[in-house]
């Protein structure tokens, strides 16, 4: 089992294979990781950092019966694994173009079809899906679907809720409507999303002025090939002075 899965790492172009030493990557304190190596359901690819990231901004939603949604469902590998990680109660919802991976539906996972960059079904994403507390773009990755699904979905996930979208390196990519620092690229637009993040400080309120983004986004934090973005009302920042002890 594990030689095929190490197999499939080696032909697919996103991902690539554990560190050399590592041990096969299985960090004893990451339950996805784990999961991952000695994989007991379907076929599925991630890069071998991605475990660190997911661990780290999805670890306070175990036990707690998330709503997870998935763009890309593949072979339904990932859909499991998150059944696994979250625990009891969790709901996963996979987002996919291809009819086929309706097979993949399960008592508390629910397959919806569409095409991610059509904002009309995204729309009826929304009304499906009435509570969203985490959500992965892991889709087709070209420019113009990371890009409306994000401006789509990230409004309606819960206020403390958590977006990521994982494969950013095809904004380096043409054949996906990438290129270095080239306009309308996701990487770009995210770099674009810090500005709004920091608004609060603008002085030229007519080119950056405080938004519903600035209001509800707590922090973003860029990884290789990663954006997680963390949802938190937020209250205009206060400077505050203390004197300290004679």
């Amino acid at each position: 089992m594990l030689g095929r899965l190490l197999v499939d790492l080696i032909q697919l172009p996103f991902k690539r294979k554990p560190p050399a030493g590592s041990g096969v990557g299985v960090d004893e304190a990451n339950p996805l990781a784990q999961y991952f190596y000695n994989n007991p359901g379907p076929a599925m690819t991630k890069w071998h950092h991605y475990f660190e990231i997911y661990h780290r901004h999805f670890a306070r939603f175990r036990g707690q019966s998330p709503v997870v949604v998935e763009v890309g469902v593949w072979k339904g590998g990932s859909l499991p694994m998150w059944h696994h990680y979250f625990g009891p109660g969790c709901q996963v919802v996979g987002i996919d173009i291809d009819p086929a991976t309706r097979r993949f539906e399960t008592e508390g996972t629910t397959i919806l079809i569409g095409d991610q960059s059509d904002r009309h079904f995204l729309a009826s994403v929304r009304e499906r899906v009435p509570r969203i507390d985490v959500f992965i773009d892991d889709g087709g990755h070209t420019m113009q679907q990371q890009v409306v699904t994000f401006e789509e979905m990230y409004p309606h996930i819960q206020p403390n809720g958590v977006y990521l979208c994982e494969d950013l390196h095809t904004s380096f990519w043409p054949e996906y409507g990438g290129g270095y620092r080239r306009d309308g690229t996701f990487l770009e637009y995210g770099k674009a999303l810090v500005d709004r993040l920091n608004a609060w400080h603008s002085r030229e309120i007519d080119k950056l002025s405080v938004d519903a983004f600035t209001r509800s986004t707590y922090g973003m934090n860029f990884y290789d090939s990663v954006l997680v973005i963390e949802k938190r009302p937020i209250e205009p920042p206060k400077n505050v002075r203390t004197e300290g002890q004679p």
